[in-house]
């Protein structure tokens, strides 16, 4: 257990990761919900961001309903998802500031994972909360719609790095037959990919993805329905040009992020990009580019990633098994004739780190704490 003192201490040295949408979406948000010192601020988001949700969706939308009953939310009402994970991920931050006086401002970076991107600029004060999520909402029902007939494939190599040039080009070719949209949606790690592709382009990426790999590569299909953000496929709706008109009235502005906030859309932190505007819109269908955020993570002096919202998944099982292949590789307790004590001491000097190889910040993975923080928020209940 991370005790308050412990993550307080933790917490100038950390990185905020945020989740996305998922298949489920409740986590333990019940249980904090229940929870007497906790009730009044979940329920106080919970409810704001329904209001706005209300508004934008031009229906009823109820979140403390929803969480109260443990009603999950399904594809078929997505945009009840967008709303509730935003929603959560914000009053889990309200909980840490107001119950535990932890200013979520102190931690070294931020990032999230598709709508966790959007959540991550909110929280930091780059975008309006209130503001921020109408884009997502108000184009909820499009992505959703356009997911029919999509079907997500997950692209790897067991040994070596696929050829993400390689895999956007086949992309390219199979859309440019004329039966069906496929592209990339995240890059995962230099050996896993995730693409979504229309009708059976699937098919047909994987008759021709040896392209990708001198050795053996494999695709496991999902079979769950997946709307096909941060693909082109989104552009069938002008789905990125209907949300860039609701965007580009919104006040954004990068610098005043506080933690700085990193894109998983240009793996640049966002003050260096020239339009927040721009790429909120890039957000819409370029894809995440996750392990660009974990290479940065590991290659600065990051000590804890700190995984915001409920049951987060994608975010920790890429810190987890990089994890375990750094712990695989270096069973004999050395590499390359050194030894890992000073491999870990190498990987944790940003002055020595930065004229060597890169990737050896990779091997400071086994040292990097992964704090879920729902879990921590119900282990640390006050009084």
């Amino acid at each position: 257990m991370v005790m308050a003192i412990s993550l307080s201490q933790l917490l100038p040295r950390s990185a905020l990761a945020f989740r996305g949408y998922n298949t489920t979406n409740l986590g333990r948000t019940p249980e904090l919900l229940a929870v007497p010192a906790y009730q009044p601020i979940l329920t106080s988001r919970l409810r704001r961001v329904a209001a706005v949700a209300s508004d934008q969706l031009g229906r009823p939308v109820d979140l403390v309903r929803r969480v109260a009953e443990r009603l999950p939310t399904g594809f078929e009402d997505y945009a009840d998802a967008v709303a509730l994970v935003y929603a959560v991920e914000l009053g889990q931050l309200d909980l840490l500031r107001q119950v535990h006086g932890l200013d979520v401002a102190q931690a070294q970076m931020a990032y999230g994972y598709s709508l966790g991107e959007v959540v991550a600029l909110a929280a930091a004060g780059a975008t309006p909360e209130d503001e921020a999520i109408r884009a997502p909402l108000a184009m909820a029902d499009d992505c959703a719609a356009l997911a029919e007939g999509v079907t997500m494939g997950v692209v790897f190599s067991r040994t070596l790095a696929l050829s993400e040039v390689e895999a956007h080009r086949l992309c390219a070719d199979i859309t440019s037959e004329g039966d069906g949209t496929i592209a990339v949606s995240a890059v995962l790690s230099p050996n896993t990919l995730i693409v979504l592709g229309q009708n059976g382009t699937l098919d047909r990426f994987r008759q021709a993805m040896s392209l990708l790999c001198p050795d053996r590569v494999y695709l496991r299909q999902n079979d769950s329905r997946w709307p096909p953000l941060h693909t082109p496929i989104v552009r069938q709706r002008s789905v990125p040009d209907r949300a860039s008109v609701m965007i580009q009235s919104m006040r954004a502005d990068a610098s005043a992020a506080h933690p700085p906030v990193f894109s998983l859309v240009t793996g640049r932190m966002t003050a260096s990009e020239p339009s927040l505007h721009e790429l909120l819109r890039l957000w819409i269908d370029h894809p995440q580019r996750l392990w660009d955020a974990v290479c940065v993570t590991l290659a600065s002096n990051v000590r804890s990633v700190i995984h915001v919202g409920p049951e987060p998944n994608l975010i920790p099982a890429t810190f987890k098994r990089l994890k375990d292949n750094v712990l695989q590789q270096t069973s004999g307790n050395s590499v390359a004739g050194l030894s890992m004590r000073a491999l870990k001491q190498l990987a944790g000097r940003p002055w020595l780190a930065s004229i060597v190889p890169q990737r050896a910040s990779l091997l400071r993975a086994p040292e990097v704490e992964q704090i879920i923080l729902e879990d921590w928020l119900l282990e640390n209940v006050p009084g």
